[in-house]
Protein backbone atom coordinates (compact mmCIF):
# COMPACT_ATOMS: atom_id res chain seq x y z
CA UNK A 1 0.00 0.00 0.00
CA UNK A 2 1.00 3.45 -0.87
CA UNK A 3 1.99 5.86 1.90
CA UNK A 4 -0.60 8.93 2.25
CA UNK A 5 1.01 11.66 0.68
CA UNK A 6 1.29 14.84 2.69
CA UNK A 7 -0.97 17.15 1.59
CA UNK A 8 1.22 20.68 2.89
CA UNK A 9 4.08 19.43 1.05
CA UNK A 10 1.66 17.99 -2.08
CA UNK A 11 -1.03 20.35 -2.34
CA UNK A 12 -1.39 19.73 -6.25
CA UNK A 13 -1.48 15.89 -5.35
CA UNK A 14 -5.50 16.30 -5.26
CA UNK A 15 -5.61 12.48 -3.97
CA UNK A 16 -9.45 12.61 -3.61
CA UNK A 17 -10.03 12.51 -6.98
CA UNK A 18 -11.22 8.95 -7.59
CA UNK A 19 -10.24 6.83 -10.67
CA UNK A 20 -13.48 5.32 -10.65
CA UNK A 21 -15.28 8.15 -10.85
CA UNK A 22 -12.95 10.66 -12.69
CA UNK A 23 -13.41 8.73 -15.73
CA UNK A 24 -16.04 10.60 -18.30
CA UNK A 25 -18.67 8.45 -18.51
CA UNK A 26 -19.10 7.59 -14.91
CA UNK A 27 -18.92 11.34 -14.08
CA UNK A 28 -21.83 11.73 -16.61
CA UNK A 29 -23.61 8.77 -15.28
CA UNK A 30 -23.19 9.59 -11.72
CA UNK A 31 -23.97 13.42 -12.12
CA UNK A 32 -26.92 11.70 -13.90
CA UNK A 33 -28.36 9.98 -10.81
CA UNK A 34 -27.39 12.76 -8.09
CA UNK A 35 -29.89 14.82 -10.09
CA UNK A 36 -32.13 12.11 -10.02
CA UNK A 37 -32.41 10.27 -6.67
CA UNK A 38 -35.49 7.69 -6.93
CA UNK A 39 -33.36 6.68 -9.98
CA UNK A 40 -33.17 6.05 -13.64
CA UNK A 41 -34.29 3.85 -16.36
CA UNK A 42 -31.45 2.40 -18.11
CA UNK A 43 -32.71 3.73 -21.21
CA UNK A 44 -33.12 7.14 -19.85
CA UNK A 45 -29.53 6.61 -18.72
CA UNK A 46 -28.49 6.00 -21.95
CA UNK A 47 -29.60 8.65 -23.51
CA UNK A 48 -28.81 11.32 -20.75
CA UNK A 49 -25.16 10.29 -21.14
CA UNK A 50 -25.28 9.43 -24.93
CA UNK A 51 -23.71 5.75 -24.27
CA UNK A 52 -24.36 2.59 -26.17
CA UNK A 53 -25.83 -0.60 -24.23
CA UNK A 54 -22.85 -1.93 -23.73
CA UNK A 55 -21.13 1.31 -22.96
CA UNK A 56 -23.53 1.77 -20.29
CA UNK A 57 -23.43 -1.78 -18.86
CA UNK A 58 -20.07 -1.73 -18.34
CA UNK A 59 -19.28 1.58 -16.66
CA UNK A 60 -22.37 0.45 -14.74
CA UNK A 61 -20.74 -2.38 -13.65
CA UNK A 62 -17.91 -1.02 -12.24
CA UNK A 63 -20.01 1.42 -10.93
CA UNK A 64 -22.22 -1.43 -8.93
CA UNK A 65 -19.03 -3.39 -7.79
CA UNK A 66 -17.17 -0.01 -6.19
CA UNK A 67 -20.88 0.30 -4.00
CA UNK A 68 -21.62 3.47 -5.94
CA UNK A 69 -24.78 2.10 -7.27
CA UNK A 70 -27.12 -0.03 -7.09
CA UNK A 71 -28.79 -1.72 -10.57
CA UNK A 72 -32.37 -2.81 -10.16
CA UNK A 73 -33.92 -5.79 -12.40
CA UNK A 74 -37.09 -6.18 -12.88
CA UNK A 75 -39.81 -6.44 -15.14
CA UNK A 76 -42.95 -3.86 -16.41
CA UNK A 77 -45.88 -5.92 -17.58
CA UNK A 78 -43.82 -8.67 -19.88
CA UNK A 79 -41.17 -6.30 -20.54
CA UNK A 80 -37.33 -6.29 -18.52
CA UNK A 81 -37.01 -2.76 -16.77
CA UNK A 82 -33.65 -2.30 -14.91
CA UNK A 83 -33.47 0.88 -12.82
CA UNK A 84 -30.27 2.42 -11.23
CA UNK A 85 -29.82 4.69 -8.03
CA UNK A 86 -26.61 5.72 -6.79
CA UNK A 87 -26.07 4.00 -3.07
CA UNK A 88 -25.90 5.95 0.15
CA UNK A 89 -21.96 5.03 -0.12
CA UNK A 90 -21.88 6.54 -3.55
CA UNK A 91 -23.41 9.54 -2.91
CA UNK A 92 -20.96 10.81 -0.61
CA UNK A 93 -18.35 9.55 -2.50
CA UNK A 94 -19.58 11.58 -5.19
CA UNK A 95 -19.69 14.48 -3.01
CA UNK A 96 -16.44 14.07 -1.64
CA UNK A 97 -14.95 13.99 -5.85
CA UNK A 98 -16.75 16.93 -6.55
CA UNK A 99 -15.53 19.04 -3.16
CA UNK A 100 -11.58 18.07 -4.24
CA UNK A 101 -12.78 18.94 -8.11
CA UNK A 102 -13.55 22.33 -6.60
CA UNK A 103 -10.24 22.95 -5.07
CA UNK A 104 -8.79 22.06 -8.31
CA UNK A 105 -10.66 24.48 -9.72
CA UNK A 106 -9.87 27.23 -7.42
CA UNK A 107 -6.08 26.33 -7.50
CA UNK A 108 -6.16 26.90 -10.85
CA UNK A 109 -7.79 29.92 -11.41
CA UNK A 110 -5.82 31.19 -8.84
CA UNK A 111 -2.74 30.10 -10.68
CA UNK A 112 -3.96 31.39 -14.00
CA UNK A 113 -4.18 34.79 -12.24
CA UNK A 114 -8.07 35.75 -11.73
CA UNK A 115 -8.91 38.46 -10.41
CA UNK A 116 -9.69 37.73 -6.63
CA UNK A 117 -13.21 36.84 -5.77
CA UNK A 118 -14.63 37.44 -8.77
CA UNK A 119 -16.24 34.46 -10.75
CA UNK A 120 -14.55 32.17 -12.63
CA UNK A 121 -15.41 30.59 -16.20
CA UNK A 122 -17.21 28.14 -14.33
CA UNK A 123 -18.87 30.06 -11.86
CA UNK A 124 -16.23 29.28 -8.52
CA UNK A 125 -15.36 31.53 -6.27
CA UNK A 126 -11.78 31.93 -6.58
CA UNK A 127 -9.80 32.41 -3.74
Amino acid sequence: MMPKIDITSAPFAYEGLDRVIHEKARLGLLTSLMAHPKGLAFADLKQLCGLTDGNLSRHLQVLQEAGLVDVIKGYEGNRPHTTCRLTKTGRRRFLDYLAVLEQLVRDAAKAAGKDAGAPGRLGVQTA
